[in-house]
């Protein structure tokens, strides 16, 4: 089996993933720790997924017959694959030991937390014949610069709220304005980081 008929495998893989795990949590409410149906889009690691699952279906759409899917596809990839790769460091580092591993890999999570994360990183690293450039590395930062846009401009129009109703549901803000941003601004670096090590250890195996 050559390498594009790995990566097709693995972009159906993730695809049908994404999509039944998320159907999963929406529809049955398997895996979800503080938050049901619709209002799981609210999360970054859903959404860095769902990012994922677009990427793949893009992907495989444009494959053409020599195997290539495009730059802009490929730049695609590579900031989805970033992106799930925030949310693995995220679980790994920091949710896993404050709450528990078992429930961070439980029902729809163990997909979202763990195998699509890994599965996209390794993707991008073992897989893509892409050569990514230092731009390309700073475009991962854009997901997650939109989301903490997005979740301070929320909080600035609506106020914080009171808990479990509170629009400062990551509770990046309980130490103020100031510490949230930098909270941010520490994810962004993380997930720059993140792109860094993809485009490396790529680079390396070609």
């Amino acid at each position: 089996m050559n390498r594009v008929r790995i990566r097709k495998a693995v972009n159906i893989f993730i695809l049908a993933a994404v999509i039944v795990s998320w159907l999963m949590m929406t529809l049955f409410g398997h895996g979800t720790l503080s938050e049901n149906g619709l209002g799981t889009l609210r999360y970054f690691t859903l959404q860095s997924n769902i990012l994922e699952g677009i990427a793949s279906a893009v992907w495989l759409t444009g494959i053409r017959r020599d195997g290539s899917a495009g730059d802009m596809t490929e730049r695609f990839k590579y900031i989805a694959a970033a992106s799930v790769g925030l949310t693995f460091a995220t679980v790994m580092g920091f949710l896993g030991p404050l709450y528990g591993y078992p429930a961070m890999f439980t029902g729809a999570n163990l997909f979202f937390h763990l195998i699509v994360p890994v599965a996209s990183m390794a993707e991008i690293i073992l897989l893509s014949e892409m050569d990514y450039s230092r731009r390309d590395n700073f475009l991962c930062m854009i997901p997650p610069l939109v989301y903490g846009a997005v979740y301070l401009a929320n909080i600035g129009i609506n106020g914080i709220g009171e808990w479990p109703e509170t629009n400062d549901w990551y509770l990046f803000l309980s130490w103020g304005y100031p510490t949230g941003i930098l909270i941010f601004a520490i994810i962004c670096l993380v997930t720059w980081l993140i792109g860094l090590m993809m485009r490396k250890l790529n680079r390396a195996g070609h």
